[in-house]
């Protein structure tokens, strides 16, 4: 086999390990509908499973909950970048970030590496009305300030007038003032325009539904929500959900041992904040002090019941409107966040709490019985209700997924021809997708009957990558603009480790030098499942790695 173009980054490891998934994928379910499926999308920003479905404990989220219950979820599924705009523009062009090039906020794909198509777009050019709501692109030049308008969208996307307040001096402190906090419980009366962002949106999307209703065309409508994005600015009621007693910390708060440097993330934009500002921490491992360690924690599973509480809203408007039955809902994260594990208090890395989103499909007459006349599949639910019974998920798969699968699956699942694999380069190709179909998991509704648990495990892969402009921790190791991108963490996920190579990077030429290795991660799942053992210098480690590199 000829020598492959270095700057394929993951592709070429996945290459080199003899891993691609070579099995040959329906183009659609059997048997598809007759009549087009309606399309929500459901998107939320920087949420971890930390969700009752995913098996936390502690967090009220009845409406996802319910969701689950009527889905087919996936336990395993990874983002390709934890930072809001590569993600996104990976997941939503259904290719990786080598491929799409964006590994920051400041370029966009179609002018900058390819015209490639979107999920909306792809839908959108077969029929359906497509719509935006919230934060589905990231906002800015990666969507070319106009959330890649008019190609992804049939009407001009709706952000909430609301949204500029999000960073500004709207958290009233202790002493009174108003400031730009990182904990931002709020009265909603007292803010700006009297309204929230995420509550915006939802009163955008059931409206929109109820006019989609009267129409004869099926619909595609992507609904971005922004909690538990920082600063966590929700609704003040909702830290009764959470006594600080009740909050423990990460079970692993400290920083490894045996981390490079260059894994290590520095959380800047947090210290950014002015309440965290005031605790003069230290730079780059702080530790935050214990005790607001858990006012962060308390506020994000506040944030995320009140995100709940917007999903059920939603949800409940799709059952009034008997569009249940005819509509398919996709549920998902761009990316997660540490609350603490391994010192570290965002995304911006590679283990498996940055990279790991919760992610569920609901199918109307396939994950679910077709609802009876009358019948409600997702009446709202109060998370402040005490009698509420925590819900078993529907059908799991516990098997390792990419969110660049999200294209070809949709696709298929509305009936769509799936698009076809890409080939290695694809920067000229406008139609491809480079995940592969999640498709056959929804043909059997027995578990026992899915091909995919009798699957090699070794074909079963995650990857995903992160830049540094740095081998030591620094003021933008976070979020390095492309021209200070020296070193790539490119990251394997097995189902039995978590293996990460940091090697030079030619920002220039988006060319990654395996030859010029920084640093190692290797993470056994079974015996270290939150990754605090690095063995990669380890004689185990040595006996591995050999077989994993190029």
């Amino acid at each position: 086999m000829p020598p492959l173009p270095p700057g394929r980054g993951v592709l070429w490891l996945g290459l080199v390990l003899g891993s691609v998934w070579v099995a040959r994928e329906n183009a659609a379910l059997a048997n598809p509908p007759a009549d087009a499926l309606n399309i929500l999308l459901i998107i939320v920003d920087d949420l971890r499973p930390s969700l009752g479905c995913y098996g936390d404990k502690l967090v009220r989220s009845p409406n996802i909950d319910q969701l689950a219950s009527r889905s087919l979820l996936f336990q395993n599924a990874f983002a390709q970048q934890a930072v809001c705009a590569p993600s996104r523009v990976s997941f939503l062009t259904g290719r990786r970030p080598d491929t799409t090039r964006l590994y920051d906020f400041n370029s966009y794909w179609r002018v900058h590496t390819g015209n490639f198509s979107t999920i909306p777009q792809y839908f959108k050019e077969n029929g359906y009305v497509t719509m935006s709501v919230g934060k589905v692109f990231h906002p800015g030049i990666s969507s070319n300030h106009s959330d890649d308008s008019p190609y992804s969208w049939s009407f001009p996307p709706y952000h909430p007038s609301s949204e500029k307040y999000e960073n500004t001096k709207t958290c009233r402190g202790p002493d009174g003032e108003l400031h730009a906090n990182l904990l931002c419980p709020v009265d909603v009366v007292d803010v700006p325009e009297g309204t929230l962002p995420d509550k915006q949106s939802t009163e955008q999307a059931i409206q929109l539904l109820e006019r989609m209703k009267m129409s004869s065309s099926p619909f595609f409508l992507a609904v971005g929500y922004h909690k538990p994005h920082i600063p966590f600015r929700y609704p003040k009621e909702f830290q009764k959900l959470y006594p600080l007693e009740n909050i423990t910390l990460a079970a692993d708060p400290q920083v490894p041992d045996g981390l490079p440097p260059v894994a290590y993330n520095p959380w800047m934009d947090i210290r950014q904040r002015e309440d965290v500002q005031a605790l003069n921490i230290s730079v780059p491992y702080g530790p935050i002090p214990v005790d607001f360690q858990r006012k962060i924690r308390q506020s994000y599973f506040a944030s995320v019941s009140y995100l709940d509480t917007q999903v059920g809203h939603l949800l409940s408007t799709l059952d009034d409107l008997q569009l249940t039955n005819s509509t398919i809902i996709a549920f998902t994260s761009d990316h997660g966040w540490a609350l603490g594990e391994h010192g570290e208090w965002a995304k911006y890395s590679n283990f498996d709490v940055t990279t790991r989103v919760p992610l569920m499909f609901y199918v109307p007459g396939r994950t679910t019985l077709f609802p009876e006349a009358g019948e409600k599949l997702f009446p709202y639910l109060d998370p402040f209700d005490s009698v509420s019974e925590l819900m078993e998920p529907g059908r799991q798969s516990m098997h390792l997924v990419e969110l660049v699968s999200l294209f070809p699956t949709l696709a298929g699942l509305a009936g769509l021809q799936v698009p076809p694999r890409c080939p290695i380069p694809s920067f000229q190709v406008m139609l491809c997708r480079e995940g592969r179909s999640l498709l056959k998991h929804f043909l059997f509704h027995d578990l026992e009957e899915d091909p995919y648990l009798h699957s090699n495990p070794r074909e079963l892969i995650a990857y995903s990558q992160y830049p540094r402009p740095a081998d030591s921790p620094q003021w933008n190791s976070d979020k390095p603009t492309l021209k200070d991108i020296k070193i790539m963490g490119y990251s394997i996920r097995t189902i039995d480790y978590r293996y990460t190579v940091w090697v030079g990077f030619n920002p220039n030429e988006f060319l990654a030098n395996f030859s010029d290795i920084h640093a190692g991660e290797l993470y056994f799942v079974d015996s270290d499942p939150l990754q605090d053992h690095n063995v990669y210098n380890d004689s185990r480690g040595r006996e591995l790695s050999p077989s994993l590199m190029p």
